[in-house]
């Protein structure tokens, strides 16, 4: 498993939240375990004490998404750096037994998940993900979707960088506010141009009467 794929994590944590929209997913212990994943083993040491403490971790890691889509690079690098010393990761090299056509191991590097509980093992590979993206892609990769009330997570993976909606639907509902808002306008500016040229007609025949 590669390193880039830890990212997602970050990703998956921060968006169970919509605080423009009062919603949030994360109320149980079931909803913890589905951030896991395919990865079991971790997510049935999960408890109802890891609900409150994954809240705590999603706060901050959606304050390093915030600073960075604010263009404040310092403070995101800063506040991801105080969530991997407080939650440090374990890499190790992994195979999980598949082979290549050789029949040898496709080593790669791994994130071991941490010991203690379900919240410090998340908390590491969600913040080492993340410095990963932002180290090898750059701070700018790091988005909160722009198309209101949204404001989703997200990470930039396009080409020329220019991604700013966390999904096709916010982009399309963002696309279609702003073709309604410019009509709105042009329908604004012809009514008030026709509204000038009766005034200007209206003022040309009182001066040839």
């Amino acid at each position: 498993m590669e390193l880039a794929y830890y990212s997602d994590y970050a990703v998956r944590l921060v968006n169970t939240e919509e605080p423009a929209r009062n919603k949030d997913t994360l109320t149980s212990v079931e909803a913890v375990r589905e951030l896991f994943g395919p990865s079991a083993q971790s997510a049935r040491r999960a408890t109802e004490g890891d609900v409150t403490r994954f809240r705590a971790v999603r706060g901050r890691l959606r304050a390093v998404f915030a600073a960075a889509d604010a263009g404040d690079e310092t403070r995101a690098v800063d506040l991801l750096n105080s969530l991997l010393l407080e939650f440090p990761v374990s890499p190790q090299i992994s195979g999980h037994d598949i082979r290549d056509e050789d029949g040898r191991p496709k080593w790669h590097m791994h994130l071991a998940d941490h010991p203690s509980n379900a919240t410090a093992g998340y908390a590491a590979i969600a913040a080492m993900g993340l410095a990963f993206h932002l180290t090898e892609y750059g701070v700018e990769r790091l988005g909160l979707c722009q198309s209101a009330p949204c404001r989703n997570a997200y990470l930039d993976t396009s080409t020329n960088r220019s991604r700013r909606y966390c999904s096709d639907r916010c982009a399309t509902r963002a696309n279609v506010a702003a073709y309604r808002a410019r009509k709105r306008r042009e329908t604004e500016r012809s009514e008030s141009t026709g509204r000038t040229e009766e005034s200007t007609q209206e003022t040309r025949a009182r001066i040839e009467r």
